[in-house]
Formats: structure tokens, sequence, C-alpha cells
């Protein structure tokens, strides 16, 4: 992988962020990459830089992302696609999606850089939103997709069929659809099942269910997914991601398939996904 270009994005607000770009900075530049900022990242350095982050995706080969998973999915939303590799270097609590942090990231860097480094393909959900029987509305997730209940406190009826096939009618506070790569959050504390990143499927995870009967049902990803909300609800919502809610009609089929797009995740080589999950979750095998 040779990464002549390599774009630098930084959580302006984390503690030490200046720090580790700075260290960053000159580890590419010591390996002969030419290193591009976005405007934020630039200006945290005293900097002016006159590149977007979505400009950064379309010119960089490999994208560095400065922060947590939260950082690296608002990156993923903000740019464009088809994406560059994307090298998360963590400095939040707890990150699925980035593959070092603040204590080994400089050796890690530079393997990465060298070329000893996995490269992990995540599906993407593309979701449509048809009103009317017309395309209202389009966007992009990551992690999950949800359909749930505004800042009324009471559950709200969801319609779900897979394939065209009607699977059944949610009374509960809502509904995921998470790719394996969402599986390990909000899907996993509504108490959905963990999926490998490679598996090939989609997880429906009900979000508290009126019916115990109600749970998790995985769906193969060339599945179509559609949830539409009852006659009468209001005060529905979508959010992807966790960003910049939707409200919804009742009657608004949301329509969720995979993308075509992939997302290329770079991690290094002695990181493999299950033990990222054994770690970050604090598995030991021992009896509490």
């Amino acid at each position: 992988m040779d990464w002549k270009t390599v774009g630098l994005t930084a959580n302006v607000t984390k503690p030490g962020s200046p720090e580790l770009l700075k260290a960053a900075i000159a580890i590419l530049q010591r390996m002969g990459r030419e290193v591009v900022l976005d405007r934020p990242t630039a200006a945290l350095l005293g900097e002016h830089s006159e590149h977007s982050l979505k400009g950064l995706f379309r010119r960089c080969g490999l994208l560095i992302v400065l922060g947590g998973d939260g950082t690296l999915l608002q990156a993923v939303h903000e740019g464009s696609f088809p994406a560059p590799h994307v090298f998360g270097i963590n400095t939040g609590a707890l990150g699925f999606l980035t593959g070092a942090g603040p204590a080994d990231f400089e050796a890690v860097l530079v393997d990465v850089l060298e070329g000893r480094a996995l490269v992990s393909e995540r599906s993407l959900l593309s979701v449509e939103v048809l009103r009317n029987g017309e395309s209202f509305w389009k966007g992009r997730a990551l992690n999950e997709v949800v359909v749930s209940r505004g800042e009324r406190s009471r559950v709200i009826r969801l319609a779900v069929e897979i394939d065209g096939v009607s699977l059944t009618e949610y009374n509960a506070d809502g509904l995921i659809v998470a790719t394996p790569t969402g599986s390990t959050a909000y899907s996993l504390s509504a108490g959905g099942p963990v999926l490998a990143p490679d598996s090939g499927v989609f997880v429906v995870t009900p979000i508290c269910p009126h019916v115990l009967t109600n749970r998790s049902v995985i769906v193969n990803e060339r599945s179509t997914v559609d949830i539409v909300p009852s006659s009468g609800q209001q005060g529905v919502c979508l959010t992807l991601d966790g960003r910049n809610p939707l409200p919804l009609e009742a009657g608004d089929r949301t329509r969720i398939r995979r993308s075509k797009q992939m997302l290329r995740l770079v991690f290094p080589t002695g990181l493999p996904f299950f033990e990222v999950l054994r770690q970050k979750l604090r598995w030991s095998g021992k009896v509490v």
C-alpha cells in the first residue's frame, strides 16, 4: 500500500490533540509522505489549509483520524465516496474503529506506512425514505439506522418487512438496523449480538420491545429492510449513526439496503477483530 499523500483530521476538542498531531506529522514527513490537513485541524496548529474534509477524501490515499469512534463516524458522514483507506488513532475512552492509542501510535503508524497492516472492508447501509411512494430523503450509515420515538415517553408501532415479506409490527421504543461494524454500538446496548466484520449479515434489534418474544433478527446483507410507522404515529424520527434526527410521518417507508460503497479501515497486523473485542469489552473468562 503506497500511500504517498496522507490526510490528517482531528477532533480539535480532545485534550492532547495538538501534541499527537505534531508527532504524527513528524513521522509522516520523515517517511517522505505528503501531509494534507483539513481546515479545523490546521487551525489547531495555527496554520491555514484550503482543504475541506471532503477534499481530503478525494485527494488522499490514506486518511488518519485522531479522536474516537465518534470522530471517525463524523469523518465518514462529512467525507465523499469512494473513500480513502482510514486509520484511526484513539484519543477517546472506547474505540472499536481505531487501530492505535496515544501510547503506541508512533510505532503502529510506522508499521502501517511500511505496509504491515490489515485492511478490513466494512459494509455501509444505504437509506432511502419514501413518502407517498416518492423518494423523499437519502443517506448512508456505517454503524446503524435507528427509527425511534422522539421526545414523547411512549412506545411506537413500527411495521417491518424483509424483502417485501412482513416480519412483524414492533411495539417498542424503536428499532435498530445495524451493520457488523455497528453491532458493537447501540445494537449491543439494546441486547443485540456481536457480528464479525466479514459475517455478511445485518441485525435488526428492537429497543425495549413491549412483547417479550421480540428479539434481534439476523438477515443477509443482500436483503432489503423496510420500516414503516403505523398510521396515527407521531413524534417518530430517523437517525443514522446518531446524527441529525429526521422527523418521519405515519406511512413513511424507510428502506435500508447494503450500500455499493465500502469503508476500508486500517489496523495493525497484531490486532485482529476478536482481540479488539476481548480488550474493549474486558472479557477475561474469569468468574466474577
